[in-house]
């Protein structure tokens, strides 16, 4: 049996973008069984890579290195070239050349993309969240919810509650119908991440309308009537007056407006939830 050809990954953070990369050209190889991947992640002092370094010579393994720290990655391009260690060196190259093109410096930082993978799985997360407890479908989200919009048809909640969880917000919504009591899970949440939606009779009127025509439904059905409207609207305030939540009309407004105003609101009631991230 012949022995493996070894391939030293190493990094001074997890090392997964050089072991993807090495997958990547061993897939280009039929022999893709005689190769042996091994991972040295989180190589942060010279002592740690020289203790990786001469076990990649005493297993003639070829060195691919995606090390951020300048320090570590000119010290491993000198012990291989020293040694006669076949090597690549993953980042640097790129670095200096995307630093000469901008006229500026990089940041040197390992671990970066991973802050950026875990932005990432927040954002996806939040909005899974919406879709899951859009439109009341489960009053049990209403307690693990970052945030809880409450509104008559036509308010604008479920865009609301899909642009907050691209700010990785977790919002969930509940429609208010006279006819239909409210969740009691409501009761037990914080009111200061409660936020009442309104709008404008006429308005509503006229999106209403517009929304049956799309269904091809009659445009005079009950749902539209300003008389059904106007109930609607005096239950919803009874609502959220017992409920002590401030109250935005997004009449005219657009949904980045009302949602810069909503997390205004958050913040001046101390709930301010938006993540460290660039969003």
């Amino acid at each position: 049996m012949n022995k493996k050809m070894m391939i030293f990954i190493i990094s001074d953070s997890l090392g997964e973008t050089a072991r993807t990369i090495a997958r990547a050209c061993i897939s280009q190889f039929e022999n893709k069984e005689e190769w042996d991947i091994r991972r040295y992640p989180f190589i942060n002092s010279t002592e740690l890579l020289k203790e990786v370094l001469d076990e990649a010579k005493k297993n003639d393994a070829l060195v691919l290195y995606s090390l951020v720290s300048e320090e570590l990655a000119n010290y491993s391009g000198d012990y291989c070239t020293e040694n006669e260690i076949e090597s690549v060196d993953l980042l640097s190259s790129i670095i200096l050349k995307m630093s000469t093109k901008s006229n500026s410096k990089p940041l040197r930082e390992a671990g970066l993309i991973r802050k950026m993978d875990k932005s990432y799985f927040e954002r996806v997360e939040a909005i899974e969240f919406a879709v899951k407890y859009d439109d009341g479908k489960d009053p049990r989200g209403l307690l693990k919810a970052d945030l809880v919009l409450v509104g008559i048809s036509r308010t604008s909640k479920t865009p609301l509650s899909m642009y907050l969880a691209n700010k990785h917000i977790k919002v969930a919504n509940v429609p208010l119908v006279p006819e239909v009591p409210i969740p009691k899970e409501l009761a037990n949440v914080d009111p200061r991440k409660i936020i009442g939606l309104t709008n404008s009779p006429e308005k509503l009127n006229t999106i209403r309308v517009e929304r049956l025509k799309s269904m091809g439904l009659s445009g005079s059905a009950n749902y539209a009537k300003l008389d059904r409207i106007l109930e609607e609207l005096d239950y919803s305030e009874e609502v959220m007056k017992n409920l002590k939540c401030p109250v935005i009309n997004v009449a005219n407004k657009a949904i980045e407006e009302t949602a810069g105003i909503i997390l205004d609101i958050l913040k001046e009631n101390g709930m301010s939830i938006i993540k460290d991230y660039d969003i």
